[in-house]
């Protein structure tokens, strides 16, 4: 993936006085994650500040496991405010893993801490298929 800063979308006073940059205008969409191999495992651990652990879904389809994630603005009840500036993303995100289909959702164990979901998946040994010779009988 390659990561292409955003245009500025509107000129703002405000950036240039607090010496922000333009490439940093919008918090990504995007969940951070890294992924580590074990000798008998992966462990995908992935940033989510700011979601509760009921806002986060996780299920496998067609060999891909899913991650949804919702979040919704603190003041959704509140009389409208007007923000001089506003980072903190509110909203959902989601990601794909392909991890095949010999994973069920019985063998993923799910952990979330201080922002932080971690995932644990079992390798599946490779089903190694021995080359079987077979001979052609010869007729007469």
């Amino acid at each position: 993936m390659m990561m292409i800063p955003r245009k500025r979308k509107n000129f703002d006073l405000l950036d240039d006085m607090f010496g922000i940059d333009p490439f940093f205008e919008e918090e990504s969409k995007i969940m951070k994650t890294d992924i580590e191999e074990k000798s008998d495992r992966y462990i995908i651990s992935i940033d989510l500040p700011g979601y509760e652990k009921e806002n986060i879904k996780i299920n496998i389809e067609d060999g891909y496991l899913n991650i949804h994630a919702k979040t919704n603005s603190e003041n959704e009840d509140k009389e409208k405010e007007k923000f001089v500036r506003k980072e903190r993303y509110y909203g959902e995100c989601s990601r794909s893993f392909f991890i095949g289909d010999d994973i069920k959702e019985e063998d993923i164990k799910a952990s979330f801490k201080n922002g932080t979901l971690r995932l644990e998946i079992p390798k599946k040994e490779e089903k190694k298929v021995i080359p079987e010779k077979k001979y052609i009988e010869i007729g007469d």
